[in-house]
């Protein structure tokens, strides 16, 4: 029986670490939520756009920025789509991100 309660004991001891580091680290993350994230696309580098852009990566940040050379400066958010590779659901992904 003793046995028995120092295995739960020491169950109960290491499992309870855990979840409060869980709950330190959400807290943590709750300190970010009111920085601005965003990007101008018309002045931004492929680089900058690929880190600051969920869902687009360096190829389709590059292929923005070739578009933007080519066409001129974006006068509207949904002029991305014109992008090859960036969908309507890319833009609602990152409407409050994206800047002109």
């Amino acid at each position: 029986m003793k046995q028995v309660f120092t295995l739960l004991a020491m169950l109960m001891a290491f499992s309870f670490p855990s979840v409060s580091f869980a709950d330190s680290a959400t807290k943590a993350a709750d300190k970010y939520e009111g920085i601005e994230i965003s990007v101008n696309i018309n002045t931004a580098t492929a680089e900058e756009i690929a880190m600051m852009l969920k869902g687009v990566g360096i190829k389709k940040a590059q292929q923005i920025v070739d578009f933007r050379e080519a066409n001129g400066p974006f006068k509207t958010v949904d002029e991305l789509a014109q992008v090859k590779g960036i969908g309507k659901s890319t833009i609602e992904k990152n409407q409050s991100r994206i800047k002109l």
